[in-house]
């Protein structure tokens, strides 16, 4: 393990929050995949977040409103990234402290269970990012290398080399690449 579980759980659920938003590159057709209240439900169940959900659309709006800061801890050098986690930090008031809850072990919180849940977010994302910051490794946050995807990865891989997201892009250039292998030995032969 790179980090701890805690950390990295919430790099994943982070990178799962901007991954909702649609996509930027041209001709990506990318939907928004957060519009319903039941969408935010779906995703805060699947990323295993805990705590207050108010299921309603004031929240859903701060949520939404939320993915694009994250998404500048993937594209931002280390001292803006550190900047932006220092406000996020700050604007929530966090206070860390150690939790032992749910099964899941001892882990960092910094805002408590009644707080918004768009403030939960930012602060789990930031929290995790001084993980990553502190380790020297702000590059295993980095954005699909398909060229036709902008999603955000977390790279966790021992040696660096997860380049692609989790929406079948690896599969796609894998093919496309071998695709162009079988063409050019066509026509080296001809």
């Amino acid at each position: 393990m790179l980090f701890t579980h805690d950390t990295e759980v919430a790099l994943a659920a982070a990178a799962a929050l901007v991954n909702t938003m649609p996509g930027s590159v041209p001709g990506d057709s990318d939907p928004d995949r957060l519009t319903s209240v039941e969408e935010l439900e779906s995703l805060y169940r699947a990323q295993g977040w805990t705590g207050r959900l108010d299921r309603d659309a004031a929240e859903l709006e701060e949520v939404r409103a939320l993915r694009p800061r994250l998404r500048e801890l993937w594209e931002l050098d280390e001292p803006a990234v550190v900047a932006l986690v220092n406000e996020l930090l700050a604007e929530a008031r966090a206070l860390p402290q150690l939790v032992d809850h749910d099964g899941l072990g001892w882990h960092v919180h910094a805002t408590p269970a009644d707080a918004p849940l768009a403030q939960r977010m930012a602060v789990e994302a930031a929290v995790a990012v001084i993980d990553v910051v502190r380790t020297g490794e702000l590059a295993r946050l980095r954005v699909c290398e398909a060229e036709d995807c902008d999603d955000v990865v977390v790279d966790l891989s021992r040696n660096r080399s997860r380049r692609f997201c989790e929406g079948g892009c690896a599969a796609r250039a894998h093919t496309a690449a071998y695709r162009a292998r079988v063409a050019h030995r066509a026509t080296s032969r001809v």
